[in-house]
């Protein structure tokens, strides 16, 4: 099996789901996040980068990460990764990010619709995940590069879930703007909890 750490911010909600059994047993270990970018990842084949860390320490700690994607393992983001004020848009190679303004009430609509779609349907993540686990709200979308494998898109055809295999490095970027670890790690948004229990096991097992 794989092993993949998880970057830790030391805020409740990340402890809660990093220590959550079902989702620690597929960790080797954390990295907390203001000494990522000195830290020793080669034992690791990949590596988390939960929902909301802090911008910053997030960009200073980059190199570690493109280290990771150098080698050919496996960088998995959630949630918002906007570029920090003075660095350029694609912090990560083929990133490309793009606010949208987050509607947390599309579901009280008379016949309410999410605006995402499943991509793919043969896909291995679909095997541990459904469309309605990945839905609650977005707080943007990306604008992946051809060649990557949208699994999870908006009905314009930006994409909320993607994996870039190898197409704009030699690892793996798994890129959801999903924020589950902070909704989880707080207490409320069921769907995330169903998310991280389909996640984590094909993490450990598919990639």
């Amino acid at each position: 099996m794989k092993r993949f750490a998880a970057i830790y911010n030391g805020t409740a909600a990340h402890h809660r789901t990093l220590h959550d059994e079902r989702f620690a047993a597929h960790l080797a270990g954390h990295v907390y996040l203001p000494e990522l970018a000195t830290a020793d990842l080669s034992e690791y084949d990949g590596i988390v980068v939960p929902d909301r860390l802090h911008r910053r320490l997030l960009n200073d700690g980059r190199h570690r990460l493109l280290e990771i994607l150098d080698r050919g393992g496996t960088v998995i983001l959630f949630g918002e990764q906007s570029a920090v004020a003075d660095e350029p848009v694609g912090w990560l190679p083929g990133l490309r990010w793009e606010h949208r303004p987050t509607d947390f009430w599309w579901w009280l609509q008379p016949g309410a619709d999410s605006g995402l779609r499943a991509s793919q349907p043969d896909h291995s993540l679909w095997r541990y995940l459904t469309l309605t686990d990945a839905t609650w709200h977005q707080h943007g979308v990306y604008h992946p590069p051809p060649g990557t494998d949208v699994l999870v898109r908006t009905v314009d055809g930006a994409a909320v879930l993607y994996i870039d295999d190898k197409v704009s490095s030699p690892g793996t970027l798994v890129v959801a703007s999903l924020d589950p670890m902070y909704h989880f790690g707080s207490y409320f948004m069921p769907a995330t909890e169903r998310f991280l229990c389909g996640f984590f096991p094909w993490m450990t097992a598919e990639l």
